[in-house]
């Protein structure tokens, strides 16, 4: 599946109705913004299950400050419409490949459970 561009409206419905999703927080003017659109692309190519999702900064300020983006690119994972991963700075082809790896591999089930309801005494 190759990327897709997103906007605020969307975002929501796409973070819930997937159960991986990256996004790319990205602007035209930014150099390494445009320096990892082709790892991006290509990794988006390379896992069909995988929603990998574009938001540009400046065409969604709203939405990029409800993200309290600072930096950009930043790099955010939904899993089950949990964010799981989030951190600024290109990630090298390799870097991405494993973190989609680990993302897949990440049982947010458990990890729900675990935070869930405190015993009862």
């Amino acid at each position: 599946m190759a990327t897709q561009d997103i906007t605020a409206e969307q975002f929501n419905d796409i973070i819930n109705d997937n159960e991986i999703v990256l996004v790319d927080f990205w602007a035209s003017w930014c150099g390494p913004c445009r320096a990892f659109a082709p790892t991006y692309k290509k990794s988006s190519e390379n896992h069909p299950d995988v929603v990998f999702a574009k938001v540009d900064t400046e065409a969604e300020q709203q939405l990029a400050a409800a993200a309290d983006i600072r930096s950009i690119p930043t790099l955010m994972a939904f899993k089950k419409g949990k964010l799981v991963f989030n951190q600024a700075g290109a990630l090298p082809p390799a870097a991405l490949e494993d973190l989609v790896a680990k993302i897949k591999e990440f049982d947010i089930d458990a990890a729900i459970a675990a935070q869930g309801e405190p015993e009862q005494a």
